[in-house]
C-alpha cells in the first residue's frame, strides 16, 4: 500500500508542480529559541532534548550541508527544497536571516524554502521577507510548530504561547500569500484522541495549506524523559496512533498538503515509543487504517463536536 492512495502527501504536490520529484534538505543554521535563551524563559518545551542545546553554534556551513544532503538521498533528484527545521529558523534579526536563505537559495537546483518556526516569532518584517521570496517564484512554506491548540495542554509542556498567538501569525502569513503548514502532536500527555479532533478543528478554521501529525516521542534529555521513568506519561502504541492520526486524516478536506503523517527518532535519543525507530511499520499500519475506515477527507461533512 501506498500512502499516496489514501492522502495528498507533499512529495506528490511537488512532483505535480513541478513535473519531477522535489527532495528537502535539512539545514541547522545554528537558531537557538525564546523559550530557553531565557526571553521567555529557559529549559524549552518539556518533550525538547535539553542535551542537543549545547554546541549549537557548531554547524558545518550551509552549501557543506547541502552538498551532503544530496549525496545522502543518492542524487535521485534535481530540484530540492532548503528546510531550516533545527529550533526557530526566523528568531534573528531580518538582516541575518536573509543571509542564511540566501547562501541556501544560491545553489542552483533549490527551487525554495521551508521555514520551520514558533507562532510567537513571525514578526512581519519576517513575513515579507517570505513574501518577497514568492514573488521572486520560490515554493516558500513556514511551518508553525503548534503541536496542540489547547491552552492548558501548551501551558503544561511550557510552550510559551497560547493558541490565539498562532492564529495571529496564520492571520498574517496568509495575507502576505505564504503557505502554512502547521505541525500537530498526537498523544500528549492528558490529551485524548477527542482533544486532537478539536484541535484539528480549530486549525481547519483558519488559512492552513499542509499539516505535519507527529507521535509523541520521548527522548533523552527532555523534561518528560524524567516523568516518562517516573511512569507518569503513557506514549501512544503503533497500533493507537495509527487510529488517531487515520482519524484526523478523514476529516482533513483533500486540498490541504499532508508534509508527514508520522515521525521517526533514533536510539539511544530515543527512549519511547520504541516503533519510532522505523518509518515503515507505522506509515503501512497508518494506510491499512485509511484503507479500511476512508481516506483523506472522508469525513469533511462530518462536524467534529465539542
Amino acid at each position: 500500500m501506498q500512502l499516496d492512495q489514501y492522502v495528498h502527501t507533499f512529495g506528490a504536490y511537488l512532483k505535480r508542480k513541478y513535473g519531477e520529484r522535489v527532495k528537502k534538505l535539512t539545514i541547522d543554521a545554528a537558531f537557538t529559541c525564546p523559550n530557553r535563551d531565557g526571553t521567555l524563559g529557559r529549559g524549552g518545551c518539556t518533550f525538547c532534548n535539553v542535551d542537543s542545546f549545547s554546541g549549537e553554534n557548531q554547524t558545518q556551513p550551509i552549501a557543506q550541508q547541502m552538498a551532503q544532503g544530496k549525496v545522502n538521498h543518492g542524487q535521485k533528484a534535481r530540484k530540492y527544497l532548503a528546510y531550516f527545521q533545527a529550533y526557530t529558523s526566523t528568531y534573528r534579526e531580518v538582516a541575518y536571516l536573509k543571509t542564511k536563505y540566501q547562501q541556501a537559495l544560491t545553489q542552483g537546483d533549490v527551487i525554495g524554502l521551508c521555514v520551520g518556526t514558533r507562532p510567537d516569532c513571525v514578526p512581519d518584517e519576517v513575513l515579507i521577507l517570505l513574501s518577497e521570496y514568492v514573488e521572486q517564484g520560490y515554493e516558500v512554506w513556514l511551518e508553525l510548530g503548534l503541536q496542540t491548540a489547547n491552552d492548558a495542554t501548551l501551558k503544561r509542556i511550557n510552550r510559551g504561547h497560547n493558541f490565539a498567538t498562532y492564529v495571529d501569525a496564520v492571520n498574517r502569513a496568509s495575507s502576505y500569500g505564504i503557505k502554512i503548514c502547521t505541525h500537530l502532536i498526537i498523544g500528549l500527555p492528558q490529551e485524548t484522541e477527542h482533544d486532537a479532533l478539536l484541535t484539528l478543528s480549530k486549525v481547519l478554521q483558519y488559512p492552513v495549506d499542509g499539516i505535519k501529525l507527529h507521535p509523541l516521542h520521548i527522548v533523552e534529555g527532555s523534561i518528560m524523559a524524567k516523568a516518562w521513568r517516573a511512569n507518569k506519561i503513557d506514549v501512544l502504541s503503533m497500533c493507537e496512533y495509527a487510529s488517531i492520526a487515520g482519524n484526523l486524516l478523514r476529516h482533513i478536506p483533500k486540498h490541504i498538503v499532508l508534509h508527514r503523517v508520522s515521525a521517526t527518532a533514533n536510539k539511544p535519543m530515543l527512549l519511547a515509543p520504541d516503533w519510532c525507530q522505523l518509518r515503515w511499520p507505522s506509515l503501512t499500519e497508518i494506510c491499512r487504517d485509511l484503507d479500511k475506515n476512508g481516506a483523506q477527507g472522508a469525513f469533511t461533512d462530518a462536524p467534529i463536536k465539542p
